[in-house]
């Protein structure tokens, strides 16, 4: 009972804090976005209204309620604040929002937004707070929990930000390098989720006596939050790596659109095939 009064004090705070950073995006967005030439157009910020959804499902909605009591429910959790919510909201721009001279200084420290510094904190981070000791303090400890969530979410964002190219801040690099960055990404993930699916045994102890309340054996429960990990993870990959493979392959590939981000790509690209055919 603490733990549920806790949490929905928490979903509480956090409802509030999205609806505030919603509100002022879309009062910047309102104001600004359809003056500039280059402005966050409609379908950018339909992407970072989805993005900031998304963070409230992980951390404010009833799921959150559950990471305590289901493996499954807590890899929903880390996948929405890891490897959905934040390319979707760095799609919407929100940098392009903010007065210039402060993001000019906020983004000073380049060296973080270097792709490996991205791929090592969230391999890194991936793989300590899957470590059973460790895992079992964000469980036991609210503080270490919320530091648990918010690293997922920050190394989520430091991962996708040289994919995704929200600002020509961010760190240059070869496009073709997108590839092999996001293969190796993978690795970490699917030997993750291939000891959760095809362990004999229960990694998390925790588990064994409240997943039954939901019909799963926690040997179940494990290897249902291994195959959600391994499956999601390979398929947001590999649809990432085929845009940036078709670009690269792609005898109409002009140089004039390496500035554009990703989902610019795959509009040209749609709209390519629909005039021809």
């Amino acid at each position: 009972m603490p733990h549920v009064h806790h949490s929905s004090v928490e979903s509480l705070w956090v409802s509030a804090a999205l609806s505030l950073v919603a509100i002022v995006y879309l009062h910047q967005w309102l104001r600004v976005a359809w003056l500039a030439p280059d402005g966050v157009k409609g379908w950018r910020a339909c992407s970072f209204f989805v993005g900031l959804l998304l963070v409230w499902v992980g951390l404010g909605s009833p799921l959150s309620l559950l990471d305590h009591d289901l493996l499954t429910a807590h890899m929903v959790q880390h996948l929405l604040l890891m490897t959905l919510a934040p390319p979707l909201i760095l799609l919407g721009a929100p940098l392009k929002l903010l007065p210039q001279p402060p993001v000019q200084k906020l983004l000073e420290p380049i060296v973080l937004l270097h792709p490996a510094v991205g791929w090592v904190a969230a391999t890194a981070t991936l793989i300590l707070w899957h470590i059973p000791g460790v895992f079992m303090l964000g469980l036991r400890s609210e503080m270490w929990h919320g530091i648990e969530q918010a690293s997922f979410l920050v190394t989520g964002f430091l991962f996708w930000w040289p994919v995704v190219e929200p600002s020509l801040k961010a760190a240059k690099w070869p496009e073709a390098s997108i590839l092999l960055y996001l293969f190796l990404a993978t690795l970490p993930c699917d030997i993750l989720s291939g000891f959760l699916v095809f362990c004999d045994r229960v990694v998390y102890p925790v588990y064994v006596s409240s997943a039954g309340r939901f019909g799963l054996t926690a040997l179940e429960d494990q290897q249902c939050a291994g195959a959600l990990m391994w499956t999601c993870v390979t398929v947001v990959y590999v649809i990432t790596g085929a845009v940036f493979a078709a670009r690269l392959l792609s005898p109409r590939w002009s140089p004039d659109l390496q500035s554009e981000p990703l989902v610019i790509a795959v509009t040209h690209r749609v709209w390519g095939f629909y005039t021809l055919g």
